[in-house]
């Protein structure tokens, strides 16, 4: 393996000159850009920067590409996320000066299509984390692109600049597959997010402590009765969010009824065309994760080959070396002037290598992208049985208050004029039933909505996914074929000029 990477005019002077990268070399460029070799979550792969000329990223660069001709019918026709600096927290304060808490700021600039004018906005990741939120919240059953991880011990580990331009690319991508979603990339909260003036506001629907609290300071008041039933614009949010405690231990108790005590709820999952659907794409995912693992392996193995291509024109660069300084017969600078061809055949086959390893990258790239969307399908599934979830335990509720009144209509029914305790209380779950019922038909509204939402996304990513391997197949073997191609030719160069050998070996063998 090669250490250095000594010009190869150092041993010949009429030897042309192609430099030799090391092998360090190969694997701080393969660790940095290519994400099939990538530590960081597959989710987020590093991109990038677009260029002034290109807003796009290079992932799109191609004009015939299915992606490009999505982000060509995306409400945005530039995004761009530049200029990292590091910024002080605004109320942080410290006894020792310059060790204030700080954290990284972008600058992300974006233009409508149609619009010639550019917003600029300065964002920290944490805004990033709002806006996921956001949409986690608004587009539910919808295959929102997951966001980049906060990878926290890459940040310590990596050296500063370089997790920061892969932190940068990774968030100009995740925006660029925002504006590509043909429902989010219209959205309000997209719109805001690019284009609002000062820092993001953080909502209380996303702030885990807010919602506690509310949640513990409202169980009281569920648990005498005063709030017996969630408001119906609470309801078609997921109950795991905490502002409603006495809801998720209903929920709870539903799911374990329904899994463990095999009692059938009063609503199940019936679309069997949708349950087909998710276990084939359970099965697909299985199969693209194989691939994927296929992928680096075969990244690596070429990585491999064009370090040891060039670990063999180097050790024919020295003998080349040794042949000529030492020569004494013909023959000997002759084996001189063929170990020059040979070194530089081995040379060029092993930038060929590395060529053919971006190229292989580039279009395998695309398995690691549709195993991040899974995340997405993953998100999208559970939030409909969530919604299912929370209307079956609406229903049965709505059964259990059913039940209560008739045993107090019953137990009333004996005693002489009537029970008036019994029969207030009557009126009172009759007044929860209508309340609970509203909130029911909030939720099943809901869980329909998801529904639909994820016969769309289905839909859409079966569409997107034949265009894009179609895309990858074409672009891996047309890759495959021409850099195969180019180092044949290479090799058959030096077969040709180094032919006399041969007639050499068979005149002999005549004689």
């Amino acid at each position: 393996m090669m250490s250095s990477s000594p010009p190869a005019g150092a041993a010949d002077g009429d030897m042309e000159t192609l430099p030799l990268a090391a092998a360090s070399d190969y694997a701080s460029v393969a660790s940095t850009f290519d994400p099939l070799l990538s530590s960081s979550s597959p989710a987020s792969p590093p991109a990038p920067a677009a260029s002034a000329s290109s807003p796009r990223s290079a992932s799109a660069s191609s004009s015939s590409s299915p992606r490009s001709a999505r982000a060509a019918t995306s409400e945005y026709s530039y995004i761009a996320v530049s200029d990292p600096e590091t910024e002080a927290e605004a109320a942080a304060t410290s006894l020792v000066p310059g060790s204030a808490p700080t954290y990284i700021s972008y600058l992300v600039t974006s233009a409508r299509r149609g619009d010639h004018r550019r917003h600029s906005v300065r964002r920290r990741f944490r805004d990033f984390v709002t806006l996921a939120d956001r949409l986690a919240e608004s587009f539910r059953g919808h295959f929102v692109p997951p966001r980049p991880d906060k990878n926290t011990v890459e940040s310590q580990v990596m050296q500063r600049d370089e997790f920061v331009a892969q932190r940068r690319a990774a968030l100009e991508r995740y925006l660029w597959r925002l504006a590509e979603h043909p429902a989010i990339g219209t959205s309000d909260e997209l719109r805001v997010f690019l284009q609002a003036e000062g820092k993001m506001p953080l909502p209380s629907s996303t702030d885990v402590a807010s919602r506690m609290l509310d949640g513990a300071a409202r169980l009281p008041r569920q648990l005498l009765g005063e709030e017996a039933v969630a408001p119906p614009q609470d309801v078609v949010q997921p109950a795991k969010g905490g502002r409603d405690l006495l809801r998720i231990f209903k929920e709870l108790k539903q799911s374990m009824v329904t899994d463990w005590g095999g009692v059938r709820p009063p609503l199940v999952e019936e679309d069997k065309e949708f349950l087909e659907k998710k276990q084939k794409m359970q099965d697909w995912e299985q199969q693209l994760s194989s691939a994927s693992q296929q992928a680096e392996a075969l990244v690596k193995a070429q990585q491999d080959m064009g370090d040891t291509m060039g670990a063999l024109g180097l050790a024919f660069v020295k003998l080349t070396k040794f042949e000529t300084e030492e020569a004494i017969y013909e023959s000997q600078r002759i084996r001189a002037v063929d170990s020059k061809r040979i070194a530089t055949a081995a040379v060029k086959a092993s930038r060929t290598c590395r060529d053919l390893n971006t190229q292989t990258v580039k279009y395998l790239d695309t398995l690691h992208e549709h195993l991040g969307i899974m995340l997405s399908v993953h998100t999208a599934f559970s939030d409909r049985a969530s919604a299912l979830l929370t209307v079956q335990t609406l229903m049965s509720d709505l059964a259990s208050l059913q039940s209560r009144i008739e045993k107090l209509e019953a137990a009333s029914s004996k005693v002489f004029g009537g029970d008036r305790t019994r029969l207030r209380k009557v009126h009172e779950l009759r007044e929860t039933i209508r309340a609970t019922e509203d909130a029911k038909c909030c939720a099943l509204r809901e869980y329909e909505r998801i529904k639909e939402n994820n016969k769309i996304e289905l839909s859409r990513l079966d569409r997107e996914r034949r265009e894009d391997f179609l895309e990858m197949l074409k672009g891996y073997v047309t890759s495959q074929a021409s850099y195969a191609e180019k180092i044949v030719d290479g090799w058959e160069t030096v077969a040709e000029e180094t032919s006399g050998y041969a007639r050499r070996s068979s005149n002999d063998a005549t004689y």
